[in-house]
């Protein structure tokens, strides 16, 4: 796995260097700012970008805009956002559309090195991950009993299907049915969970959280079939 590290805290930068090199993986670049980031992706083309948040030069939200830049750009090149804290809408706005090859995580959870490693091999390979206190912020509003039991198994399939950040169209043609019967499906899907149609947050992206935590809990998305 070949990675991009993008953070401008050179402690931290040198740490995740000499961190992955320890775990086997191959850091072709590790700089401090956006414009060098998006510079070293188009580069070297790399399996995964680990970036942080907040970088120069206001230290608000370049590193963010950045990878949703490499997101639209460099679709081959995962993206894996690290955070100081729990900033709900930078990962609304980073898996909307495409729930695949993207992570979010708290800076903390680096501390834990078998499980951040396993998290940027997961990400790489195409999976999300998104950190549980994230994921608990943007469903507090939101969250009932174990709300993906209640969809039917056509439902899960069009939602499993929106996890992997297919389009309506895409859905309609792999299930073979019509744009129409997709559009039904989406609809009630966010009726059973709950996602009103005034809410200030991504709908499309909110149902794609709950799927992800209910198969992360063993509930029915995670005894879905193919």
């Amino acid at each position: 796995m070949r990675v991009v590290i993008a953070e401008d805290s050179v402690l931290l930068r040198e740490g995740l260097v000499s961190l992955l090199h320890s775990e086997g993986v191959e850091v072709v670049a590790a700089v401090g700012g956006p414009e060098e980031l998006l510079r070293a992706v188009a580069g070297l083309d790399p399996d995964l970008a680990v970036v942080d948040v907040r970088m120069p030069p206001t230290f608000t939200d370049e590193g963010i805009r950045a990878a949703l830049v490499l997101r639209r750009q460099h679709p081959r090149t995962a993206v894996l956002v690290l955070s100081q804290y729990v900033e709900e809408h930078y990962a609304a706005d980073l898996i909307a559309g495409r729930a695949t090859g993207v992570g979010y995580l708290l800076k903390d959870r680096v501390a834990d090195v078998d499980v951040f490693i396993r998290t940027l091999h997961h990400v790489a390979g195409g999976g999300a991950a998104v950190d549980p206190e994230v994921v608990a912020q943007l469903l507090s509003r939101v969250r009932r009993d174990d709300p993906v039991s209640r969809l039917t198994p056509r439902e899960l399939d069009v939602l499993h299907l929106m996890a992997e950040g297919r389009s309506n169209s895409a859905i309609a043609a792999q299930l073979v049915v019509s744009d129409k019967a997709v559009e039904k499906h989406v609809s009630s899907i966010f009726i059973k969970l709950d996602l009103p149609p005034d809410g200030d947050d991504h709908r499309r992206v909110l149902a794609v959280l709950r799927y992800l935590d209910a198969a992360a809990h063993g509930g029915p998305a995670d005894r879905r079939t193919p």
